[in-house]
Parts: structure tokens; C-alpha cells; sequence
């Protein structure tokens, strides 16, 4: 397959967990009413008086386990023209909404993405209320976090990624009608948890169940720590800036 561009500027993942003691359905209520609008009021902001912004914002809700646990709730991704580091401590150490009072505080993560397969998600703006946030649903999303062995050469492991292991999962992507496929490598893989992410769209979990019995090895496994790659589904995301 031609080699995989990146997708210009970078994006910012954001890990999110509730606190101890706080359900899902607070930490998601409160993410989506009282956190998303001020984070796309701000952004706006940002971009009108010319300073650095995301210019795309959603988030991707995990589906929680048989007992309603997940290791993470979701993830929020942020789209920039600048790679702007870590702040000097978590966002959430002081809370400054309801969201962040029923979140753990958290960093951003940042990566490089590589959409190989852009199949097109829905997208219906809200009629009633403001255009975003809103949601969007209607398929099986998958998301891998990659970990890597402890002195894995992330050079070729990252290029094997984005060769050898890209084409065998599109591939099989498409027979099984899975229908977009995004690829994010970490951009300082010595500083974080994980190597980077992968996001796997399938209409349903059928589907997903067919991928899973039809893909073969390709040679992955030489780098990944199998133990310490975490996978996700979920049927939901919040769009807060389209882009």
C-alpha cells in the first residue's frame, strides 16, 4: 500500500477516569453539559483573537465492564496546529467545573495521526439547542492502546506499524465492512504510558467479531506487550468542534 501521510499539525488524547466514588453516568452528564461548551467557548476565543486553538474537539465514551468498571471512561481529542507540551501540572489539580470536580485530574498525550482507512462518520448538529456539542453513534468503535516491550526499538516498531501491520488490518477491515481506520503515535514515546493508539470503525459488533476471526499475525508481537495493551468498544462519541 503508498505510504501513510500524517494528518497535518497534532492531536492532543486526553485519558479520562472518574474519581473514586463518582458514577459514569455523573462523569459523563457533567464532561458533556458543563465541560465540552466551555472548552468550544474557549477554543473560539482563542481563535478569534488569533491565539493557539484546537480546532477540532471530540470525545470517544468507553463501553464499561460486566460490573460498570473500565481502567478509563474515554478519551477527549483535540486537534492543533502546535504541539504545546505538558502544563506544569494537571488540568483538574483545582477544578474549575463540575466535570473536573467528578474527573481524576489529567495530562495531555500527544501523538501524530495517520488515518488509513477515512471512511465518513454521521454527524447531525442539534436543531433545537446550540449546533455542538452533540453526539453521534450508529457504529462499533474499537480502540487499542499500544504498549511496547520494555526496550522495544520504537523506530522500526512505529514503521512496521504503519507498513506490514496497516495493510493486513485494512485489508481485513474491508472484507469484514469495517470502514475507517486511524493510527496515533505518540510523539515522545519515553514520557508516556503507551506508544500510541489505534481506532478501529466497524458497523457493528458482528463485524468486529469477524475481523478478530479473520486477521492473521504479522509480526506485531515482536514489539507489543500483550498484557499491557488495553482495548476499548464503544458506540459514542461527543462531537464539540466538528473541524
Amino acid at each position: 500500500m503508498p505510504a501513510i501521510e500524517a494528518t497535518p499539525g497534532y492531536r492532543m488524547n486526553v485519558l479520562i477516569r472518574r474519581r473514586a466514588g463518582v458514577s459514569r453516568d455523573e462523569l459523563v452528564a457533567n464532561w458533556f453539559a458543563n465541560h465540552m461548551p466551555g472548552v468550544v467557548k474557549a477554543m473560539a476565543n482563542a481563535a478569534l483573537s488569533a491565539q493557539p486553538h484546537a480546532h477540532r474537539y471530540i470525545a470517544t465514551l468507553f463501553d464499561p465492564d460486566a460490573n460498570g468498571n473500565s481502567v478509563w471512561d474515554g478519551i477527549a481529542q483535540l486537534w492543533w496546529k502546535q504541539n504545546l507540551g505538558k502544563p506544569p501540572q494537571p488540568h483538574g489539580t483545582k477544578p474549575v467545573d463540575t466535570f473536573q470536580q467528578k474527573a481524576e485530574p489529567y495530562l495531555p498525550w500527544w501523538v501524530r495521526e495517520y488515518v488509513v482507512m477515512d471512511g465518513a462518520l454521521p454527524l447531525t448538529p442539534n436543531t433545537l439547542n446550540e449546533p455542538f456539542p452533540c453526539t453521534r453513534s450508529g457504529f462499533f468503535k474499537v480502540t487499542f492502546l499500544m504498549k511496547t516491550q520494555a526496550g522495544a526499538d520504537r523506530d522500526a516498531f512505529f514503521a512496521h506499524w504503519l507498513g506490514t501491520h496497516a495493510a493486513n488490518v485494512s485489508t481485513v477491515m474491508k472484507a469484514v465492512g469495517g470502514f475507517r481506520y486511524v493510527i496515533a503515535q505518540t510523539i515522545d514515546p519515553q514520557s508516556e504510558a503507551f506508544a500510541g493508539m489505534a481506532e478501529l470503525y466497524f458497523p457493528n459488533s458482528e463485524a468486529w467479531a469477524r475481523f478478530r476471526n479473520e486477521v492473521k499475525p504479522d509480526g506485531m508481537e515482536r514489539w507489543v506487550d500483550a498484557a499491557g495493551t488495553l482495548l476499548f468498544t464503544g458506540g459514542t462519541e461527543m462531537v464539540g468542534i466538528p473541524g
